[in-house]
């Protein structure tokens, strides 16, 4: 077929005349084909090349170009020899700029496919391109400038020049290009910085909007350098600069609007006087008289700086959101420069947490998290009221951006930390969903407002005692609240020489579950655990229970290793770190030092080391079972053991990947004596395909031991590949099992990696694999086939002895997504046939920056996608890295709903390669990180 439409095409060719359209469209036909033979692909660039160097016509050689670009892009290997062409044809000549710059953007093209072919362009040339007729080429050719490695002075002459061009566009371009130049830096002279600073000023008012906004950027970034060139005058400047720039913030265009606010928040050194003009109207006394050695003249200072009148009320007052947000983003950048300044814009702050737009209202509230990190949010009694109200504000993100400037607000006076409590209190009664949430900011104010709490606390001690029978009213979410306040405060802190109720710790552990999930980013269930209930202790242990009232109050009795002899003041928290910990617990009375968590999870750790270590024994008593035929007593015990592991819920990381480890290992014996049964005693029924799936249970198991646990030592590494050998082993004594090859190749490199430690002097090699390597000799020299070597495969099973595994301190990989606000009745929006983007949020736990990583996305087990998830583009530690990313799935249906699968896996580079039937995607073995997640879709 390729051929014939080749022939039809060669008749139609004409060296003399230029090609014919049909010609052209049969030819890009053939060049899009992916199965196009190599040779009429030579054919053709053969044609191509010879057209561009014969043919005078312009048209003619527009679409050539096209067609050699897309040559090079779907043949890459050709690239370098279509670059060589271009480059040397006639084309690049000041004969025709535009067919100049055509092929400059054809040489650009494929360069950007192959970084190995660089684009130089002579000065010279480049300058005369530019000065040529076509108004078109000369924007491109300013506008991709850089492409061509011309010298810096040349570019900075070209882009200044053409800032005078007639064409607005053009001069737009010009000003772009000399913002870009300012990342070289090599600019000393100060005259030269000044000059192109001053033709961005003039060029503010260019009647063209375009021409204004890039204006714009050249007075922020040049004038940023100027400042940065006047040391001695480096205050006048940048307060010259920013008053320049505030007299864009009334433009008529709204793009010149954003970018002037924009540019206002990068200037970093301005006096209090100028900011303080910015949120007035009216000229301030403290301007008048005042000026400027970059301005020379009073006059010419004061009226700049009536330009700046108003700046940022005239933003926030603006009837775009876009300029209010980029006005609320300046803000933020300045307003840690003067705490006048930071009060005075705290009431237009709190105007915009009324505007319409929920963009600005989060805005102006991520402003407001800004002041209160800088400590320069000083709330007062009149704000109270617009605060109060973003808490019970009917959008989520809203409630969350406005409790987060709780967490860290002081208050000043009782009266408002009272006004808050309830407000919240409120907005916990009206959202019961945002429990966690409130819960935490409770806590944090609680414990940075001790004495305001203590008071509050003693107020409502009676909404949260026991009734009339002795039980305790939790079911109020009131009450809960209440119960976390109080317990941010230490037991030992004094209002007016009296405690509040010590008892509330007592009653806090009835809740357990339910705070320690609000107060995760601060401590954990343990240590808050330990916390309480020591508290509670102390408190019976003092003689504080009034007489008559101890029957009525549950005092929950938790067995911690503690010094109960004394009252127990409340801990410090470490805040921003996912595993903080109560580090101690000192005494308030005597002086004495009680008994520390880090010593509690000492304790902690020495009893799961023993548990696990008893656990491991057990399980080499339970293989001694399987050997002699009792498999039914051996499962009863590995399920005792699995019983014995659910108890625990460790705080130290050493910990929970000890336990991770020891619950795959028990999967695995488990797999394994289910198999025996079938292989070696044939005790259990076995139906069509079962012992298969047994055994690919157990593969995966094995893999996730090998990969997903790092930090075994030589003897660990050495049972898990020996565990590895005995799953080979039991599949290929299996006449009819299926994978022989890959399973014989499997088991010879199993045997080399456990060589491979006997020779580094770790281990001993055992009995069984000695025998495994002799079966494998004879293996590959017997005529038998594979019932004989099955047989063969089989003898060896009974060589292979239990050994007992040891605790280890390994390190877990697992990883977890969400789909935010997705479930089945509110799925995701999609076109039928058109990509759909699925924002996932993912946390990954311990994965080295250069684990391979893929999000797995499947419809049905032969509709699955594939995502690479570049960890040293992500970004962040290897201990846990938290990150949202949209991830695109291409293959919508032609359907009105449906769901995927996704899930995070990880690719085993030392598996053997395999074929994947998505294009693109994993080439290797797959281990899960973490459970499938179900996303929902319906089209729009």
């Amino acid at each position: 077929m390729e051929q014939h439409v080749w022939n039809s095409c060669e008749q139609s060719l004409d060296t003399d005349k230029p090609l014919s359209p049909q010609a052209l469209v049969s030819m890009r036909s053939l060049i899009i084909n992916p199965h196009t033979s190599n040779s009429v692909i030579s054919s053709i660039l053969e044609t191509l090349t010879r057209s561009l160097q014969l043919s005078a016509d312009s048209l003619t050689h527009h679409h050539t170009l096209k067609l050699l670009t897309e040559l090079a892009s779907y043949r890459t290997h050709l690239s370098p020899i279509i670059f060589r062409s271009l480059n040397s044809s006639s084309l690049l000549s000041t004969d025709s700029t535009l067919l100049a710059a055509e092929s400059l953007a054809a040489l650009s093209s494929i360069a950007e496919g192959d970084p190995t072919l660089p684009i130089e362009l002579d000065d010279r040339l480049f300058v005369s391109l530019c000065f040529g007729p076509s108004v078109s080429a000369r924007l491109w050719l300013l506008r991709n400038a850089e492409r061509f490695g011309i010298s810096t002075n040349v570019l900075f002459t070209v882009f200044l020049g053409f800032t005078k061009d007639p064409y607005p566009y053009v001069r737009k371009e010009a000003l772009d290009g000399l913002v870009g130049l300012c990342k070289f830096g090599v600019f000393e002279d100060c005259s030269v910085i000044e000059g192109c600073y001053y033709r961005g000023v003039e060029l503010l008012k260019d009647p063209e909007d375009c021409v204004r906004c890039a204006a714009v950027g050249v007075v922020n970034k040049w004038g940023q350098m100027l400042i940065a060139a006047n040391q001695e005058d480096k205050r006048d400047w940048s307060n010259t600069v920013f008053m320049q720039l505030c007299s864009m913030v009334r433009d008529m265009c709204v793009g010149v609007r954003i970018e002037s606010f924009s540019a206002l928040g990068n200037i970093q050194m301005v006096s209090e006087d100028i900011l303080l003009q910015t949120l007035s109207k009216k000229v301030l006394s403290i301007i008048k008289g005042k000026k400027s050695q970059s301005l020379h003249t009073t006059e010419s200072f004061e009226i700049l700086a009536s330009s700046a009148a108003g700046a940022f009320i005239h933003g926030l007052e603006d009837e775009f959101d876009e300029v209010q947000k980029s006005a609320l983003c300046s803000l933020r950048k300045l307003i840690v420069l003067s705490s006048e300044f930071a009060g005075q814009a705290l009431n237009l702050l709190m105007d915009m947490l009324n505007a319409n737009s929920m963009v600005v209202r989060l805005e102006a509230l991520e402003t407001l998290h800004h002041m209160a990190t800088y400590e320069c949010l000083n709330v007062q009694e009149i704000h109270m009221h617009m605060f109060l109200g973003t808490l019970i504000d009917n959008n989520d993100l809203i409630r969350s951006a406005a409790r987060k400037i709780f967490k860290l607000v002081k208050l000043p006076s009782l009266e408002l930390f009272r006004l808050s409590t309830n407000g919240l209190l409120e907005s916990l009664e009206i959202y019961p969903q945002d429990e966690a949430g409130v819960f935490s900011v409770l806590f944090h104010i609680g414990q940075n407002h001790g004495n305001f709490t203590a008071c509050i606390i003693k107020e409502v001690s009676q909404e949260i005692e026991p009734v009339s029978n002795g039980e305790l009213g939790l079911d109020s979410i009131r009450v809960a609240a209440l119960l976390v306040l109080s317990i941010s405060v230490p037991l030992s802190h004094n209002q007016n020489g009296q405690s509040f109720p010590p008892t509330l710790f007592s009653y806090a552990v009835t809740l357990l579950g339910r705070i320690s999930s609000a107060l995760n980013d601060i401590v954990d269930q343990n240590t808050l655990l330990a916390y309480l209930s020591q508290c509670s202790r102390s408190y019976m242990s003092s003689g504080m229970e009034v007489e008559g009232e101890e029957s009525s109050r549950p005092v929950v009795n938790v067995d911690i290793a503690t010094n109960t002899s004394n009252p127990v003041a409340m801990p410090s928290m470490q805040r921003g770190n996912e595993n903080s910990e109560i580090h101690s617990m000192i005494s308030c009375e005597s002086g004495d030092v009680g008994t520390s968590i880090v010593e509690c999870q000492l304790e902690e750790h020495d009893q799961i080391r023993k548990s696990l270590n008893l656990v491991f024994a057990q399980v080499k008593d339970a293989w001694l079972l399987v050997q002699s035929s009792y498999s039914s007593e051996a499962l009863k015990i590995l399920r005792a053991c699995k019983e014995k592991l659910a108890i625990f819920t460790p705080a130290l990381l050493e910990n929970v990947g000890a336990l991770a480890l020891t619950s795959q290992y028990l999967h695995v014996i488990k797999l394994l004596v289910k198999i025996w049964g079938h292989v070696v005693w044939k005790v259990q029924s076995c139906e069509i395909g079962e012992l298969e799936i047994l055994l690919g249970k157990l593969e995966r198991r094995l893999r996730e031991m090998r990969c997903r646990f790092i930090g075994f030592s030589k003897e660990e590494e050495a049972h898990v590949l020996e565990l590895t050998l005995l799953s080979c082993v039991l599949r290929l004594s299996k006449v009819e099992i299926c994978c022989y090859l890959t399973t014989l190749k499997k088991l010879t490199t199993t045997v080399s990696c456990i060589e491979f430690l006997h020779k580094e002097g770790s281990i001993e090699l055992s009995n069984f694999v000695m025998e495994v390597k002799k079966t494998l000799h004879e293996v590959g020299t017997s005529i038998g086939g594979v019932s004989c070597s099955s047989f063969m495969f089989k003898k060896l099973i009974n060589h292979y002895s239990a050994k007992q595994f040891s605790f280890s301190k390994v390190t877990h990989l697992y990883a977890a997504l969400s789909v935010p606000g997705n479930d089945f009745e509110n799925p995701l929006p999609f076109i039928p046939g058109l990509p759909v983007a699925i924002p996932l949020e993912i946390t990954l736990h311990n994965v080295p920056r250069e684990t391979r990583l893929w999000v797995r996305m499947a419809m049905s087990e032969d509709l699955v996608q594939f995502f690479f998830l570049d960890l040293k583009i992500l970004g962040g530690c290897d201990v846990v890295r938290k990150f949202t990313h949209s991830i695109p799935f291409y293959r919508t249906p032609k359907a009105g709903s449906f769901a995927l699968s996704v899930c995070i896996v990880m690719e085993l580079l030392f598996e053997d390669a395999h074929s994947v039937k998505s294009f693109g995607g994993p080439k290797h073995a797959l281990v899960h990180l973490c459970p499938e997640e179900e996303v929902y879709l319906k089209m729009i």
